[in-house]
C-alpha cells in the first residue's frame, strides 16, 4: 500500500470516529458516558470478531506465532482509554479534556516512536501537529466557563497516552498479522476486560429505540469499521503520522455539530477549522524522491 492510500484510510476512519459526539447526543440522558463508552467497545468487538469469523481468518491454530506482548499493550491501552477519556472530560469539561487527551497523543506518540525506535518525525509532522492542535483547540474550547482539574487534566493524559500506546502497539503487529485479525483480538479482549461495568452503570436505556439504534452505530460504524480504516492505513503510515492525521476527528464533529445540531458558525471555528485544513495539508504533501 502507498503512503497516500494509507493517509486516506486513516482520515477516512478519524471522520467516522468524528460522528460520535452527534450521535451521542441522540441516546437518551439516562445513558453515562462510561456506559456508552463500554457499550459502543462491546458492539464494536463483538462485530469485528464476527467480520473475521465469517471471513474465515480466525485461524487459532496460528496463535503461537502472534507477537502477545504487543496484542496485550494494544488491548490493555484499548480497554484503558475509554473509561480515561470519558472520566477525564467529566471531572474536567468537555472542552479542556478533549483537548488535552486528543491533543496530546501526537506529541506522545511522537515521544514513544523516540524513545522506542530512535526515529525523530520530520518538520513536516512538527508543523501538522502544531496547526492540529491549535485548530483541535479553538474548535472545542468554545464553553465560556472553563475548569481546571488535576485529576482530570491527569486522566484526560492518560487517554491521550492510551490511544498513542494503542497505535505504536498495534503498529507492531500489523507486521506480523492482517488487520482484520489484529483489531478483531484486541477489541473483543478490550471488551471483556471492560465487562465488569455492565454491572456498575444503568443499561436499560438500551432497551429505547434510540439507544440500541446509537449503540449500533458507535459499535459497528463508529468503531468496528472506522479502526479497521485506521488499521489498513497504519500499515503504510508512521504511528506519529498516523495519530495526528486522526486529528481530523473533531474537524468531523465540528463540521456534523454545524450541519446537523445547528450550531453557531463563529470566527474561533473557522480559525480553528483553517487550521485543521493546513494541518491535513502538510501531511498529503510528499517528498519528491
Amino acid at each position: 500500500m502507498n503512503q497516500r492510500s494509507a493517509l486516506l484510510f486513516i482520515l477516512l476512519g478519524a471522520m467516522l470516529w468524528g460522528t460520535t459526539g452527534t450521535a451521542q447526543s441522540f441516546a437518551p440522558h439516562s445513558a453515562h458516558p462510561i456506559a456508552v463508552g463500554t457499550v459502543r467497545l462491546a458492539v464494536g468487538g463483538v462485530t469485528l470478531f464476527l467480520f473475521v469469523w465469517i471471513k474465515g481468518k480466525l485461524q487459532l491454530n496460528h496463535v503461537h506465532h502472534w507477537p502477545k506482548l504487543a496484542i496485550f499493550f494494544a488491548t490493555v491501552a484499548m480497554a484503558a482509554y475509554q473509561p480515561l477519556f470519558f472520566s477525564g472530560v467529566a471531572v474536567t469539561g468537555v472542552a479542556v479534556g478533549t483537548v488535552v487527551a486528543i491533543g496530546s497523543a501526537p506529541i506522545l506518540t511522537g515521544l514513544l516512536e523516540w524513545f522506542m525506535y530512535r526515529t525523530i518525525p520530520d518538520r513536516r509532522w512538527w508543523l501538522a501537529t502544531l496547526f492540529a492542535i491549535m485548530g483541535c483547540t479553538l474548535l472545542v474550547s468554545t464553553d465560556k466557563d472553563v475548569t481546571i482539574s488535576p485529576l482530570g487534566i491527569a486522566m484526560s493524559l492518560g487517554a491521550g497516552f492510551s490511544f498513542s500506546l494503542y497505535t505504536i502497539s498495534s503498529k507492531n503487529v500489523l507486521t506480523r498479522i492482517s488487520s482484520e485479525i489484529v483489531v478483531a483480538v484486541v477489541f473483543t479482549c478490550a471488551a471483556l476486560m471492560l465487562s465488569p461495568l455492565l454491572f456498575v452503570y444503568d443499561f436499560s436505556w438500551l432497551l429505547q429505540i434510540n439507544g440500541w439504534l446509537v449503540a449500533l452505530h458507535l459499535g459497528v460504524v463508529a468503531t468496528a469499521l472506522a479502526y479497521l480504516l485506521f488499521s489498513f492505513g497504519l500499515v503504510g503510515a508512521p504511528a506519529s503520522t498516523a495519530v495526528t492525521l486522526s486529528l481530523a476527528e473533531p474537524l468531523t464533529a465540528s463540521v456534523l455539530s454545524i450541519i446537523i445540531v445547528k450550531e453557531t458558525l463563529t470566527v474561533q471555528i473557522w480559525i480553528g477549522l483553517f487550521c485543521m485544513f493546513i494541518a491535513l495539508l502538510f501531511l498529503s504533501i510528499r517528498k519528491k524522491q
